[in-house]
């Protein structure tokens, strides 16, 4: 037995302290320790005794204005030196041999030594079932541990023959995968079992990582011995064929390549950069994941058209003809498109005279407007009237700027952006590209789309347009690019400067006719099965699905709705084929007909019974697809001086209901109104559609017609709408949209129409037959509004509207006049 039995648990007076920094010695393995030189002076003073030691691990966060005993853990290893000497690197050493646990009590000294005294805490236990059990299941895993890291034998048998618990459960703890934390835990479990417990568990997640690793590193042994023998069965294979005598069909292909590169006509950046991706393709093995990108890429280059042009020779009245044959109407819209190709004639002929290149600068035209009114298949005719191919790019929802760009060649699937497909996609390098719904990029983390079309439609730049996946410049200046939005609202300005912005306001009555007549009928007719002698479609049957079953600005609800009634008609004829009776050829499509297919209207137009109350007023609206008519109306409670506004308005247009309860307060002296009308009634002003949020400032004045009417009991005209922000004084500022407002009071019945007068000359752009159906009435003050939009009052004082005691008077009075 050893100076100190771990049988025993006894306590001592004090012992000197070797303090241990990032290092924890368990009872029953041997250490060596490097000393410093108060932990030398410790150790010389054990040698000179009874060579017994307290080792003890310092806190990994101790301070050195702490008292010692706060630096140190409580729980240590009593330890005997088994050996002092130099280390290799010259400075003192000790092997020291942990004996058994010792908890400090207190620090007797610190000087010149640290010495503590301290109560020994030997291993106590009762051996049972559940202990041996795991015991012998800790060897069973430690030994899994040291035969998986090809530990030697004899340590393995060492390890073996441990059978106290405690002594195994120390000594196995000393492994190097222990960090210092758990070393320090393990010393501080008293208890054998759950020391054991705690080996166990660690042991177990040692093997689990060993045992990935093993698998790991067999995959990769897998996977490079099936590629070494692939190479070796393919250069096998090379030379079989070549004993054969057969064609190096790789051979063939790449000369294929080369000779598709050499037609393609290659500017030089694109040619130094082909040859030398080509000569790389000839060294590779065509089993590298590299072999198929390379050859991806330089077949993409061989079938860019970098030369090849489609455009025809311009003539301007084939392309009159065109843009007429696929267009009723939208006359400023072709004058332009004409103005434009008869430029680039011009151009042509004139580069033609001095032996010189025409100046390669195609205008971004950008047509804007409502849903419907034509504008991709206004880009369409152009591209027929020049003789171009035509593509669309469609951009609504597009958020990555790489999709136009491109992907970089260093990402698996990599590919050229959507210009560069459409380019190979068209065969031509001066196609029409249609970039569709341009207001409605995205961007997010990924980057910008829309700075990305800065360089595409910059008529400065976009001669070097640089594809990631290319990486080489691809000239786009003959290139016609084409823009449709809904609204520039949401364009970012630096892109909305490079285009050249072409409005198309929404169609009137008489303009849906004619386009449903010479393009929608025939196009249905044919969709529907039908033939143009089987069908007679009347011109008031378009008229009322124009104006009980859509309401848009554009055609393409229109065309929906006479696709329906058509499959009606074709329905018809399919009953009559089915019994064998003969239809009545032409099919006559009236409105009754119409009525009967669509079944009931949904759309009603407002009509003058409709305001048959004061309080309430017609406005004009703007949305994205097209003008409307919107009803504002405004009721006076008795009860407290309260203004309430509903119908889901925006802060500007709050705004505005509180300018024009203001003004009209301030008018009501001239108005008619009682001075303590407002003081003694709730005004409250509502704008129906709650689901529908709205904002804006032009709703002012019509704001201002519904409360005066409500305050005065005159009823406003039905027949009238009105537009236009207010101020504090009534005066009348000018506001945007009144040419797609005023298409859209005419669709609704609106006949006359009150504006500022600064907005007059906006009147030019209205299409004549919807100017010469209007009466216009341009004002300068709220004054002149409210005198062209209120009739006359049936009664001769105000008073009478809202005192109950004078109207039951003036009603008796008239009751007795009778």
């Amino acid at each position: 037995m050893s100076e100190l039995d771990p049988s025993t648990s006894t306590s001592r007076s004090e012992l000197p302290v070797i303090i241990l920094d990032g290092a924890v010695v368990l009872p029953y393995t041997v250490v060596t320790l490097p000393l410093t030189p108060e932990n030398d002076a410790a150790a010389q003073y054990a040698l000179a005794r009874d060579r017994l030691v307290l080792l003890v691990a310092r806190r990994e966060q101790a301070r050195d204005d702490d008292p010692l005993l706060l630096q140190l853990h409580r729980v240590g290893t009593v330890a005997r030196i088994e050996q002092a000497g130099k280390l290799p690197n010259g400075n003192s050493g000790v092997i020291v041999r942990g004996m058994v646990r010792g908890i400090v009590d207190e620090i007797l000294a610190e000087r010149p030594y640290a010495r503590a005294s301290y109560t020994e805490r030997a291993d106590a236990f009762v051996t049972t079932t559940e202990l041996e059990a795991l015991a012998r299941d800790v060897h069973a895993t430690i030994d899994a541990v040291l035969e998986r890291r090809e530990v030697p034998q004899e340590i393995r048998n060492f390890v073996r023959g441990i059978e106290d618990p405690g002594h195994l459960a120390d000594n196995t703890g000393y492994s190097p995968d222990y960090t210092f934390s758990e070393r320090q835990e393990l010393l501080e479990t008293f208890d054998v079992a759950e020391r054991l417990v705690k080996v166990r568990d660690a042991y177990r997640k040692q093997l689990m990582v060993l045992e990935v690793q093993a698998r790991l590193r067999q995959e990769v042994q897998d996977g490079t011995a099936r590629q070494q023998r692939e190479f070796y069965l393919r250069q096998q294979l090379r030379a079989i064929q070549k004993e054969l005598g057969e064609d190096d069909a790789e051979a063939d292909e790449l000369e294929t390549l080369r000779e598709r590169l050499a037609a393609a006509h290659l500017p030089e950046a694109a040619r130094k950069e082909a040859d030398r991706e080509l000569a790389r393709l000839r060294r590779m093995n065509n089993a590298s994941p590299e072999y198929q990108m390379v050859r991806t890429y330089l077949e993409w280059v061989a079938d860019l058209p970098w030369d090849r042009s489609t455009g025809a020779a311009i003539d301007i009245a084939h392309a009159r003809a065109v843009l007429d044959t696929d267009h009723y109407g939208l006359e400023p819209i072709k004058a332009r498109l004409l103005e434009y190709l008869a430029v680039r004639r011009r151009r042509q002929l004139l580069a033609a005279e001095t032996d010189g290149p025409a100046p390669a600068r195609e205008p971004i035209l950008l047509f804007v407007g409502p849903p419907g009114v034509g504008k991709t298949s206004l880009g369409q005719s152009i591209a027929r009237a020049l003789g171009r191919g035509f593509v669309r790019v469609s951009l609504g929802g597009v958020r990555d700027e790489a999709e136009l760009r491109g992907f970089r060649r260093t990402y698996i699937g990599s590919q050229p952006g959507r210009i560069i497909q459409e380019l190979r996609r068209a065969g031509s390098s001066d196609p029409v590209i249609l970039l569709d719904e341009i207001d409605k990029l995205g961007a997010d983390y990924r980057g910008d789309p829309a700075a990305a079309l800065l360089e595409v439609l910059d008529p400065e730049q976009n001669h070097t347009f640089t594809d990631h996946y290319l990486n080489v410049p691809f000239d786009l200046s003959k290139v016609l690019f084409i823009a449709t939005a809904n609204t520039v609202e949401t364009i970012p300005p630096a892109l909305r400067d490079r285009l050249e912005a072409i409005e198309l306001s929404g169609y009137i009555e008489d303009e849906k006719v004619r386009i449903a007549q010479q393009h929608l009928l025939p196009k249905q007719i044919r969709s529907n099965g039908l033939r143009p002698a089987e069908v007679q479609f009347a011109e008031a049957a378009v008229r009322t699905v124009i104006t009980s079953y859509t309401r848009e600005a554009g055609v393409r609800g229109l065309e929906r709705q006479l696709g329906a009634v058509l499959r009606k008609v074709t329905r018809q004829l399919a009953d009559h084929e089915a019994a064998a009776s003969l239809a009545t050829l032409p099919v006559t499509v009236d409105a009754a007909y119409v009525r009967q297919a669509l079944g009931r209207p949904r759309f009603s137009t407002e009509a003058r019974e409709h305001i048959d109350q004061p309080g309430i007023a017609t406005g004009m609206v703007w949305t994205p697809v097209g003008g409307d008519i919107v009803f504002v109306e405004a009721a006076a409670i008795e009860g407290g001086r309260e203004l309430k506004l509903t119908g889901q308005l925006g802060d500007v247009m709050r705004e505005s209901a509180e300018a024009a309860l203001t003004y009209v307060r301030s008018r009501a002296g001239t108005l008619g109104i009682d001075p303590q009308f407002f003081d003694t009634h709730a005004v409250h002003i509502h704008v129906p559609g709650g689901a529908v949020p709205k904002d804006g400032p032009s709703a002012g004045i019509t704001m201002a017609t519904a409360l005066a009417s409500a305050a005065t009991g005159r009823v406003v005209r039905d027949d009238l709408a009105m537009t236009g922000e207010m101020t504090l004084r009534g005066k009348v500022l000018p506001i945007g949209g009144i040419k797609e407002k005023a298409l859209g009071a005419h669709r609704a019945g609106i006949r006359t129409i009150i504006l500022p007068r600064r907005n007059e000359a906006e009147l030019e752009d209205l299409p004549r037959e919807v100017f010469d159906d209007l009466t216009f009435i341009p004002v300068d003050t709220v004054d002149q509004v409210l005198a062209a939009a209120l009739l006359p009052h049936p009664t001769a004082t105000i008073h009478r509207l809202f005192d109950p005691a004078a109207e039951n008077a003036a009603a008796g009075q008239e009751a007795a006049t009778l």
